[in-house]
């Protein structure tokens, strides 16, 4: 019966890991081509600014719909169990992206061929709107409460480690064919690639067993609410801000130290492509790492004390990132990479535990999925935009810095304002 049980949680968190991977690891390729190849592809225009930011704007786009999803599967989360909301996600998302690999170019079709690739882009952020909150619950609620921080972390490694696979295959792809032929066509193949994973990921997840904090509710008969984001928002809604404003926070610096860093690389420090994929694939190999380290430390030390390092360290590094001169030693790049997804590491690692301690059982998909899917509008989904903007007018990324204080000082009075989570009993509530 132990090595049963022992069985039944390698799988989940195998299946929970390899899950998340594969989701964001289409979301992913789609952000690198969405700055170094979708311009060309997509919008081509006389001005390479423009370009860019188009297709950044489908970027965001995604960001947007990850609300609708969160509601949606946060809803069915709550009322059909979080396993069956997470196999749908997987499989939106999976076909989403291989479709994107079929996609005309503009040159073939015109402005069909963006709108079919916005169309794409929001199934895909419905999908992860899902995907994002679904695993780590499922995680949260299936192992034991004194290492819950451990177990979580591995969900939440799905983001570092689908930046390693993106980035390997993108590199790959680019040394075996070159820069041109990847913008002209072998940018198709990762996301052609993906429905590999996806079949995986789904055949794993389909043997997943339901959270048994899920079970007990329903077994006991619990008021499972017709409606739960209407109970969140009625008697949840002070721990949905807090949730909202530490993951605006996060995700801010991370698409500023991942997407916006290669338009930084590429635009301002003048080097190439390769330099900005490669020093991406390096500090998300570290962040893995990081991540489980710090969620690790969150059992120990508690929540609050990690999140707090995370936080303020992700500033001073993104300083440190955003003062690079033109044309700096890709040494320093790396450096500066290596720093800034450490202390994004430490973020995630311990914040992953926190939001899913605020919650009780009947409403913890729905109220942690709006507010963590609306924290990744406002951060994530504008904050590779507003510092391309910020470095187009200024013609420094120096503003950025300021950008990211403005963005995650709320964050950091949030959890100072909070009170520590650790060893709370997720049934009781």
């Amino acid at each position: 019966m132990a090595q049963d049980g022992f069985a039944k949680r390698a799988r989940l968190l195998f299946a929970s890991a390899v899950g998340t991977i594969i989701e964001w690891y289409d979301f992913f390729v789609f952000a690198t081509c969405a700055v170094l190849v979708f311009d060309k592809a997509f919008f081509p225009t006389a001005d390479p600014a423009i370009g860019i930011l188009l297709g950044l704007s489908t970027f965001a786009i995604g960001f947007i719909a990850r609300p609708l999803g969160g509601i949606i599967f946060g809803v069915l989360g709550d009322r059909i169990g979080r396993k069956n909301a997470l196999v749908v996600s997987l499989a939106m998302m999976g076909g989403s992206t291989f479709a994107m690999g079929l996609l005309p170019t503009y040159a073939s079709v015109g402005v069909l061929a963006p709108a079919l690739l916005v169309l794409l882009r929001i199934f895909q952020g419905i999908a992860v709107g899902g995907e994002a909150t679904g695993a780590l619950l499922i995680v949260a609620e299936s192992m034991p409460g004194k290492q819950r921080g451990f177990w979580t972390s591995f969900p939440m490694i799905g983001g570092p480690a689908a930046n390693v696979l993106a980035a390997a295959t993108i590199s790959f792809l680019t040394l075996r064919f070159g820069e041109q032929a990847f913008v002209d066509w072998a940018w198709r193949l990762p996301f052609l690639f993906s429905i590999v994973l996806v079949v995986l990921g789904f055949w794993m997840r389909r043997k997943v067993e339901e959270s048994p904090a899920f079970i007990e509710l329903v077994e006991k008969r619990k008021a499972v609410p017709a409606a739960p984001l209407s109970e969140a928002f009625k008697h949840f809604s002070k721990p949905m801000g807090q949730v909202f404003l530490v993951k605006t926070a996060e995700n801010t610096l991370f698409y500023l130290f991942t997407t916006f860093f290669l338009v930084l690389t590429v635009q301002f420090l003048g080097l190439a492509r390769s330099v900005g994929v490669g020093a991406l694939f390096w500090g998300s190999i570290l962040e893995v790492i990081v991540i489980m380290a710090a969620a690790y430390a969150s059992d120990r030390f508690g929540r609050k004390p990690l999140m707090l390092l995370g936080l303020v360290g992700g500033l001073g590094a993104g300083a440190y990132l955003f003062s690079l001169p033109h044309g700096a030693d890709p040494r320093l790049v790396l450096q500066a990479t290596l720093l800034t997804l450490t202390f994004h590491g430490i973020i995630v690692g311990s914040m992953a535990p926190f939001f899913t301690e605020l919650f009780p059982t009947h409403v913890r998909y729905s109220a942690m999925s709006i507010s963590y899917q609306v924290a990744s509008v406002v951060g994530g989904s504008v904050a590779p935009l507003i510092a391309t903007l910020l470095l187009n007018a200024t013609g420094t990324p120096h503003a950025v810095i300021i950008y990211a204080a403005v963005m995650v000082i709320p964050g950091i009075i949030c959890v100072l304002l909070s009170k520590e989570t650790r060893g709370a009993d997720l049934t009781a509530i």
